[in-house]
């Protein structure tokens, strides 16, 4: 599994899911296979992306699908761009409705975009035990 240790603690970036601190071994195994790629994007673009999804799909996404929906249309805009045509796929996996305070956060603009830094993420590294 890729992870930066249990002890690590990110910033409390609402978009951030269960701020878990490790991918899931199967996606952690796909991802060293090279058969899925990963991609980071601000919180703010993924409540943007979100609003957008239900402005025309009539659905309110969850933070962590809405990480997913971003890069959709990222990716749907690069092809629009370059004239590539492409079928994208994304997982839904779940509505926002728990959410709707952090959904107000972002319409209130009171929603940062902190990224860790290289320091902050070298050092939760070095914690880590070395496996052979």
């Amino acid at each position: 599994m890729y992870t930066l240790g249990s002890d690590f603690i990110p910033s409390p970036n609402h978009a951030g899911g269960l701020r878990y601190h490790g991918m899931s071994s199967t996606l952690s195994e796909l991802y060293d296979q090279k058969l899925m790629e990963a991609r980071s994007v601000t919180q703010t673009k993924v409540f943007e992306a979100a609003e957008y999804f239900a402005r025309v799909e009539g659905i309110l996404p969850a933070p962590e699908s809405s990480h997913a929906i971003r890069v959709a249309i990222d990716e749907a805009l690069k092809c629009k761009e370059t004239g590539e045509e492409k079928t994208i796929v994304f997982g839904l996996t779940g509505t926002g409705y728990f959410d709707m305070v952090a959904y107000e956060k972002f319409h209130d603009g009171k929603m940062s975009d902190y990224i860790p830094t290289d320091e902050e993420l070298e050092a939760a590294r070095a914690k880590l035990p070395k496996v052979e």
